[in-house]
């Protein structure tokens, strides 16, 4: 009989571990434990799981992680192996995979399953794929029995990682998302000054790699097996990709990829800055 960690392998994942939900709760906020309860009425137990991503160094505007397909989808679809195979062992359960799109919180549930090492950039160090990993979900209301775990150990702390950041995001106690520029890049509206002139001098128009980059557990990561992050990579877009689109026409083009959620006006925006002759 197939056991879970063979449905785990099976399914491309790297390492996954597990833990009942009450312990999970206690890193999250009481809106984001409603909401997973309105998910799963008694939820019981949470499945963490982390896949591979990185496919090498190429020249590009886009960062790392965009390039191949929606991680977003590819991930909860090889969950939902996990979950079909989980359904015939628990024919009376509920099971609801995610991937950075449930009130969850990830990488703390990976942390806590003894999943990797704690990044001082917030993300989940797996050797031999360093940060370069995609996690994802399920919440059931089975009460699982799972293997024991230690939580994971902190990285090395060299402290690489906050020096790098451009927009001072990282520091001893987490990460100020709104100074992140990952974030920024997809960040829609009006800039402030600050905001332009990180975004104008950044090389990417979508994400950031730079805390990851710097990282030693990066420096020689090993390439992920997974044909959906190593095939068909969109390492770039220019003015041309973009010109006369509409959001339905730019979501058509560039379906099942992770940079299409805000539409086409961030990416102009950012190519915009970049080609922007100083006063």
């Amino acid at each position: 009989m197939t056991t879970l960690n063979e449905a785990f392998a099976a399914a491309g994942a790297a390492a996954w571990g597990g833990l009942p939900f009450c312990e999970l709760a206690a890193d999250m906020t009481a809106e984001a434990v409603a909401k997973a309860e309105q998910l799963c009425p008694d939820p019981r137990t949470v499945l963490v799981a982390a896949f591979p991503y990185y496919a090498g160094e190429g020249p590009g505007n886009l960062s790392l992680y965009a390039r191949g397909r929606d991680y977003h989808q590819v991930v909860t679809a090889r969950l939902n192996t996990i979950c079909n195979f989980l359904k015939k062992e628990y024919k009376n359960s509920r099971f609801f995979p995610a991937a950075d799109n449930s009130p969850l919180a990830e990488r703390q549930a990976a942390w806590r399953s003894g999943i990797g090492l704690r990044g001082k950039n917030g993300l989940v160090i797996l050797p031999p794929y360093g940060s370069y990993v995609f996690l994802g979900t399920i919440l059931t209301d089975e009460p699982l029995e799972l293997p024991p775990c230690t939580p994971s150990p902190d990285c090395v702390g060299c402290g690489r990682c906050l020096t790098a950041c451009p927009g001072g995001a990282l520091g001893e106690g987490g990460v100020a998302v709104s100074r992140c520029l990952s974030d920024l890049t997809q960040k829609k509206g009006e800039l402030t000054p600050e905001e332009t002139a990180l975004l104008k001098a950044h090389p990417l128009i979508w994400g950031c790699d730079c805390c990851q980059r710097v990282c030693p557990y990066n420096a020689a990561p090993a390439l992920s097996p997974l044909p959906e992050f190593r095939e068909g990579l969109v390492d770039s877009l220019g003015e041309e990709d973009l010109a006369g689109l509409t959001n339905r026409a730019f979501r058509e083009k560039y379906a099942g990829r992770a940079f299409t959620w805000r539409g086409p006006a961030p990416l102009r925006r950012n190519l915009e800055l970049k080609t922007e002759k100083e006063p």
